[in-house]
């Protein structure tokens, strides 16, 4: 009997390179996707992608429902049929937005969390509930973070952290209920063979602050901290996650899913401009005056940065992985180094990078 997986945030990239790994391992299975109405055509578009590429005869079901909303919005009839259905549910719906509005961010990140963990609360032969999270739960907490800390900071640097703190705080509390998995990935980037990405944030940022400056002769550091900036790429940490939401080991835990070995953000930013634009940062601006600089709106717009984004290249956080490296030795599945993802990182920007859909709004 085929295994049913519940799926929330699709046709976000993440849910799609989950996809693309369980239609092509071993296992057949019935996936089914919770999509949102106004995106319910991009998703089929990317459905069927997904399956004409597919080496396994698993079925692929949209579900149009919203998270939001009680029941995630779908009639009594599609409830009762799922009830049964459900052996896995991996949510990753979530807004990601560093600048996002405090009420946005907690209807999404934190209502929906609570509406999703009241349906999967009646699910019958529920296996596991896989809760996709943030490393940056911790907020402006310093020093060596542990992944079985889920401790409030005294402040947060935004209300993407914030909410997605109150979300983690819900299904924790589901720990002594039901088998979940909770993963905390750091600042995911593209595939580390290919480069692809769906959206130029995060990472990405560097690569815009130094293509629109590429004309300047000088394009300076950010700040002389000496902080180290957390970056994954998004193979890496759907492959791990695949791995801990599926092993017995991986029951009633929670995984930061980070670069054991990250590089300072100094460090990052001159590799990245030595690859893009084969020079070097001359200088050094204080992080204070970028941040300020940044608080004008033609200047974000200009760079095709947020300003919140300043922050974590000053940040003195280190998130420990014991429980990752030991979970998931013999599966073959390790981080790699930044450097060995620039290359590719680099071309797919520079060959996409006049692609408005993959920027952003920046306001």
């Amino acid at each position: 009997m085929k295994k049913g997986y519940f799926v929330t945030g699709f046709p976000g990239f993440l849910s799609e390179q989950l996809l693309k790994l369980w239609l092509n391992d071993n296992e057949d299975k019935h996936i089914y996707l919770l999509v949102l109405p106004s995106m319910v055509t991009k998703a089929g578009k990317k459905m069927e992608e997904l399956k004409s590429a597919a080496h396994n005869n698993s079925t692929i079901q949209m579900i149009e429902g919203d998270i939001t909303k009680e029941n995630l919005g779908l009639p009594g009839p599609t409830l009762s049929y799922l009830t049964d259905k459900i052996t896995y549910v991996w949510h990753l719906a979530a807004i990601y937005d560093l600048a996002v509005d405090r009420s946005i961010a907690f209807k999404v990140n934190v209502t929906g969390t609570y509406h999703l963990n009241e349906w999967i609360q009646k699910l019958t032969g529920l296996k596991r509930y896989v809760y996709f999270s943030t490393a940056y739960v911790a907020g402006k907490r310093e020093g060596v973070l542990k992944a079985d800390e889920l401790v409030r900071p005294r402040e947060f640097h935004n209300f993407y952290e914030e909410t997605k703190y109150e979300a983690e705080v819900l299904v924790e509390s589901l720990k002594n209920k039901l088998p979940v998995t909770i993963i905390r990935p750091s600042i995911v980037k593209g595939t580390v063979t290919g480069g692809e990405t769906s959206k130029f944030d995060g990472a990405y940022y560097m690569m815009n602050i130094i293509d629109n400056l590429k004309l300047s002769p000088v394009i300076p550091y950010i700040g002389k901290s000496s902080a180290r900036l957390n970056i994954v790429p998004s193979d890496y940490v759907v492959r791990a996650a695949n791995w801990l939401g599926h092993s017995d080991s991986g029951e009633g835990k929670t995984y930061h899913i980070t670069d054991p070995n990250p590089y300072p953000s100094r460090e990052l930013f001159r590799f990245v401009m030595l690859a893009q634009i084969g020079r070097k940062p001359v200088f050094t601006i204080p992080a204070s005056f970028a941040e300020k600089l940044l608080s004008f709106s033609q200047a974000r717009k200009l760079l095709k940065v947020e300003k919140q984004a300043v922050t974590y290249f000053n940040w003195h956080g280190r998130f420990d992985q014991t429980d990752t490296e030991k979970d998931l030795a013999g599966s073959q599945i390790s981080c790699p180094d930044f450097l060995d993802g620039i290359g590719p990182m680099v071309r797919f920007y520079e060959q996409n990078k006049r692609n408005k859909a993959l920027h952003p709004p920046v306001v």
